[in-house]
């Protein structure tokens, strides 16, 4: 058996999943993406080759390696993107959770079948109640959940996570304190969609936190991540470095930092705050929006 324990975003790593960029499937047609930054690459003709994915991804796992990490990769499944394995389960407490992902990606589950097989207890949402992990957040005894209101949900290609899938985790996991942050969405504007939670919020180190405040829709919730952090604690990124993906980093250990190299701003504000920052180079992955929290899965962090 797996055993899973996850209760936030940044306690010693044990165990991950780390997704796979092999047998991707070369260049999807427009019909065939899910998210506005993918299809303008696909438009441009710059969409990632998956050589380049893969020497990026290789990157990242030889850093979890040094760490002593055990990294669990998926198996494959031919000519289909398997890169953000966060969005495909989502772990809990000691509980997986297998949720309704949008009906592209509902297949990327076989990749990690044997893993899930392996997990003592796994939670099976209903069809309606959608969440994807890249919205899941958990924060010591907070649950930090980005979602999407009705009319968004059923508007926007680009709404993963709607109001069922947030009343799911709250009858579930009774103990933590779920606060939900309706994001906005944008179906054709990368610059003006916020896909996930980490692609606009993500909590680092012990008590920071990262934040692009044009990400939610509502100026409250940007008011209680200020003071639940504190001011000091805050670090607010603009616009173009939500694009870039700026917020999606990971935490290894409340010390140590994944971060694309390119993040100069960001990576200096985490050696200020005393984080040793481990630097990849993750540009190509950045254009399918999409970063390092989005493609690991944690399975286990050292709790004791």
């Amino acid at each position: 058996m797996i055993a899973t324990k996850i209760l936030d975003e940044t306690a010693p790593l044990e165990a991950v999943i780390l997704g796979t960029a092999e047998s991707l499937g070369g260049v999807p047609s427009l019909e065939n993406t899910y998210d506005p930054k993918s299809r303008e690459h696909v438009l441009d003709g710059t969409f990632p080759l998956e050589a380049d994915l893969i020497l990026e991804m290789d990157e990242v796992e030889k850093v979890l390696i040094k760490y002593g990490v055990e990294v669990y990769r998926p198996s494959l499944i031919a000519d289909y993107n398997q890169v953000f394995a966060r969005d495909i389960a989502i772990v809990l407490g000691d509980k997986m959770i297998v949720p309704p992902v949008t009906e592209m990606r509902r297949k990327e589950v076989e990749g990690i079948q044997y893993i899930v097989d392996e997990v003592d207890e796994v939670l099976y949402p209903a069809d309606h109640e959608r969440m994807e992990g890249g919205d899941v957040m958990p924060w010591k005894e907070y649950l930090f959940v980005g979602y999407s209101g009705e009319a968004d949900f059923e508007e926007y290609q680009v709404a993963r996570t709607n109001e069922a899938g947030v009343g799911f985790l709250r009858r579930n996991f009774p103990e933590c304190k779920l606060r939900a942050f309706e994001l906005k969405k944008s179906d054709e504007v990368a610059r003006d969609n916020a896909l996930h939670l980490d692609c606009c919020f993500q909590p680092v180190g012990e008590d920071k936190v990262v934040v692009y405040e044009g990400g939610f829709k509502n100026t409250e919730d940007i008011d209680f991540i200020i003071n639940f952090f504190g001011e000091k604690n805050v670090f607010k990124i603009d616009q173009e470095e939500m694009y870039n993906m700026n917020s999606n980093f990971f935490s290894i250990s409340p010390k140590v930092v994944i971060s694309e190299k390119s993040f100069t701003r960001l990576n200096d504000q985490f050696k200020k705050w005393g984080l040793s920052v481990e630097e990849v180079n993750y540009n190509e992955t950045a254009k399918m929006e999409g970063l390092l929290r989005c493609s690991t899965m944690p399975l286990r962090r050292t709790y004791e």
